[in-house]
């Protein structure tokens, strides 16, 4: 994301969902409270991990595995009747490359990983439900056009003196027909009990319906930000 702020790239891509942990926090936090991009694509594709080491490590050798949170916690079932230990890494990448300067170590990520850092793929698909799919979002400063197939993600908070305010928000899209495919909260970071809602509904922002509806939130929130409108993915 910094580097797409920076320009030093154009675009980026982040998880933001997967069907087995539910959502990213650390990506729908970094949207809302750090960077200033918009949502121009999402990905949804399916995930299947794998246990690689360095060539002269064996699978009954391992004591430990490095890798990003979301892996470990859909490969947790493998792990523990294993008895390998997990360890936090900032990416799946970060953990292969940790490893090859490790003894009795191993780390969790793709084939191209693997390959990328010459590495012994161990173990394939060890992830512990395979219906496993991640959603990702492509990055950018732009704003897209309609296609006619969209979808807008926005981000909201809710004024404290509102007894059944989010009731209202949500019957403002029901009103004007428009399709909820999403909703969840994170904390605000601003003491407990105070919430950000993230929604995600059928339609462009620059549609008649939707652009009715944002207009309309906007006078009954605290907080809005609007994430960015994009196509709707094919699931592969």
């Amino acid at each position: 994301m910094k580097s797409v702020e920076e320009d030093v790239n154009s675009k980026g891509v982040v998880p933001i969902e997967n069907s087995v942990e539910g959502p990213v926090g650390l990506t729908l936090d970094l949207l809302v409270h750090r960077f200033n991009l918009k949502i121009e694509r999402e990905i949804i594709i399916s995930i299947n991990h794998n246990l690689l080491s360095k060539h002269d490590t064996n699978i009954e050798d391992i004591q430990d595995v490095y890798s990003h949170s979301q892996a470990l916690a859909q490969c947790q079932n493998y792990l523990e009747t294993r008895n390998i230990k997990p360890h936090f890494t900032l990416s799946t990448a970060a953990a292969a490359k940790s490893i090859t300067e490790m003894k009795n170590a191993a780390a969790i990520g793709t084939l191209k990983v693997a390959e990328l850092y010459d590495l012994k793929v161990i173990d394939k698909n060890i992830q512990d439900i395979n219906n496993n799919k991640t959603r990702f979002v492509v990055l950018s400063k732009n704003n897209t056009e309609i296609t006619g197939n969209d979808k807008t993600s926005i981000a909201f908070s809710l004024f404290d003196d509102n007894p059944g305010g989010l009731h209202d928000i949500l019957g403002i899209f029901a009103k004007n027909n428009v399709n909820l495919t999403k909703i969840e909260s994170r904390p605000s970071k601003e003491g407990l009990g105070k919430y950000i809602f993230f929604v995600d509904f059928e339609g462009h922002q620059n549609g008649k319906k939707p652009k009715n509806v944002l207009n309309i939130i906007k006078t009954k929130t605290s907080f809005i930000k609007i994430l960015g409108s994009y196509p709707v993915a094919n699931i592969y």
